[in-house]
């Protein structure tokens, strides 16, 4: 960890840093850790906890069905496009500080959207809680990468951290249903608040502060050209995968890949850039992000496929199959863990391989469910999540520790940007793949509403038809499983080709890198 700097020292830009100490953090750092774990879990429970919730809010509220679409949308949009911005500003602030902001936001937030009054403040209040949770999780990861610097703790932590991230997100629907059944639909964002109230009071005491040295003067110009790559691209794959592909979602998407390409070439050749291109020296971080959002490809995609089993082929209501979901979640608690364990003693691109082996495998086995298999669903589930995890777990490991320890804030924040895309792309092209079979099992002579999802089949059609629409959803899920494996075992060959070579990471610090406490 840094060691502590008076503010003359911390302040001249002559003086010579000096590396960091490679002693293992103690009980105050893993307290801290413990701490850092709340606004983590909070934030990617925030993704689902809106799934019971609408129903009363649509009763309370009357949003119209645009307004419905945006109450669950905005948070995610402005949690992904300000991601690369937060990143950087906690590198050039401070990342408690900036870490201390986000929580104070998203608990006023959270107040906020409990006790909305309409469908625009609502959705004003989940606006705001994507910008503080913007802040919470690169502030988190990064201050992770300060705290840790002995390798195997690092690798320890940045292991829970991703087991909790993915924990809490199928934790939150559940956790939503859970309060609907005693309180009113405010009561799943004030949950929120008690978290928050202890991060303020804990963080200054437990978790010091970190940020760059020499941060350069902020790029104001790469804020708007990061938000116009990051959520045209976004928006128009999460639309397409909801409603297929139309020309409006093209030209998004193509919109956003034009702004994208000024803002990469932006950050190539700036002096000041918001994305510092000593992150891109070593070979590891590029590697990581790929990685990464190939991972978070097939996590979303199979999730995409495993809710809607649940509730439209087995006919489970909504509080069932989230009790019923939790249970992959439980493997992945231990696999986390027990992967970067295992990559203490064995090379870390093996693991890794391994990982994308084994969720290929996870698959597989969904690719033998029928319209009544609901143990093979729940096996195959956990599989490839454990697998997926461990991939997750090491490669975020990977690229922090290839990253210049005073840039942490940015380099967390790419890899969570990069996950975004991932999920986003794996709901689109595997949901797509799924939709595509399904409508070519349906007879063009049924009713419009069967052809176009099992849940309107449900609604419209016969016993008959119904059945028909179960066996051609299946089917679907089939084609897209299969996809979803050769596209992991793609992976497990990039994962040699990309760290051919490559020894475990040891981190930046250990070669004599810095970071400065704040004074």
């Amino acid at each position: 960890m840094s060691q502590p700097t008076n503010d003359a020292s911390s302040t001249n830009p002559s003086r010579t840093p000096r590396p960091l100490p490679t002693a293992g953090a103690g009980r105050k750092e893993w307290t801290a850790f413990v701490v850092l774990l709340l606004p983590l879990l909070l934030v990617s429970m925030d993704v689902s906890v809106l799934f019971f919730a609408i129903p009363s809010i649509t009763r309370e509220l009357d949003p119209s069905s645009t307004q419905q679409l945006w109450i669950f949308d905005i948070y995610a949009f402005a949690l992904a496009g300000l991601l690369i911005t937060m990143g950087s500003l906690g590198d050039r602030i401070g990342r408690r500080k900036l870490l201390l902001f986000g929580a104070a936001a998203f608990g006023v937030a959270s107040i906020g959207a409990a006790y909305a009054q309409s469908a625009e403040m609502l959705i004003a209040a989940r606006a705001l809680l994507g910008v503080g949770g913007a802040t919470l999780m690169p502030s988190t990861m990064a201050l992770i990468r300060n705290m840790f610097t002995d390798t195997k703790q690092r690798s320890k932590a940045v292991g829970i951290w991703s087991g909790a991230m993915a924990g809490g997100i199928a934790l939150g629907s559940v956790m939503s249903g859970i309060m609907l059944e005693h309180f009113w639909w405010g009561s799943v964002f004030l949950i929120n608040v008690p978290a928050m109230v202890l991060l303020l009071a804990l963080v200054p005491l437990l978790v010091p502060e970190f940020k760059d040295p020499e941060p350069g003067r902020f790029d104001l110009l790469s804020v708007p050209l990061s938000m116009g790559s990051v959520l045209p691209v976004i928006y128009g794959v999460k639309e397409t995968a909801a409603h297929g592909i139309s020309v409006a979602m093209l030209l998004c998407v193509l919109a956003g890949l034009a702004v994208g390409t000024v803002f990469v070439r932006r950050q190539g050749s700036g002096r000041s850039t918001m994305i510092s291109r000593a992150l891109f020296q070593e070979r590891g971080f590029g590697a990581g992000i790929t990685l990464n959002a190939l991972a978070a490809f097939a996590m979303m995609g199979s999730s995409y496929f495993t809710t809607q089993y649940l509730q439209s082929v087995l006919g489970m209501s909504t509080m069932e199959a989230a009790l019923w979901s939790l249970a992959p979640s439980v493997s992945v608690g231990i696999a986390a863990p027990a992967a970067t364990a295992v990559a203490q003693r064995v090379r870390r691109s093996s693991v890794v391989a391994a990982g994308f082996v084994i969720a290929a495998a996870g698959f597989v086995v969904l690719n033998l469910t029928g319209t009544d298999s609901l143990w093979l669903l729940l096996a195959g589930a956990a599989i490839s999540s454990c697998g997926i995890v461990t991939v997750m777990a090491l490669v975020a490991d990977m690229a922090l520790a290839s990253a210049p320890v005073e840039k942490a804030g940015s380099a967390a924040s790419l890899l969570e940007t990069g996950q975004e895309f991932g999920g986003a792309m794996g709901m689109a092209l595997l949901g797509s793949i799924g939709t595509a079979v399904y409508r070519a099992d349906i007879p063009a002579s049924a009713p419009h509403q069967v052809r176009e999802t099992l849940g309107g089949a449900r609604a419209a059609g016969g016993p008959g038809m119904v059945d028909l629409a179960r066996e051609a959803f299946v089917h679907g899920m089939h084609f897209a499983a299969a996809g979803g494996a050769a596209l992991l075992l793609a992976g497990a060959v990039l994962t040699v080709v990309l760290l051919r070579g490559r020894k475990n990471p040891v981190g930046r610090e250990a070669a004599g890198a810095s970071a400065e406490l704040a004074a």
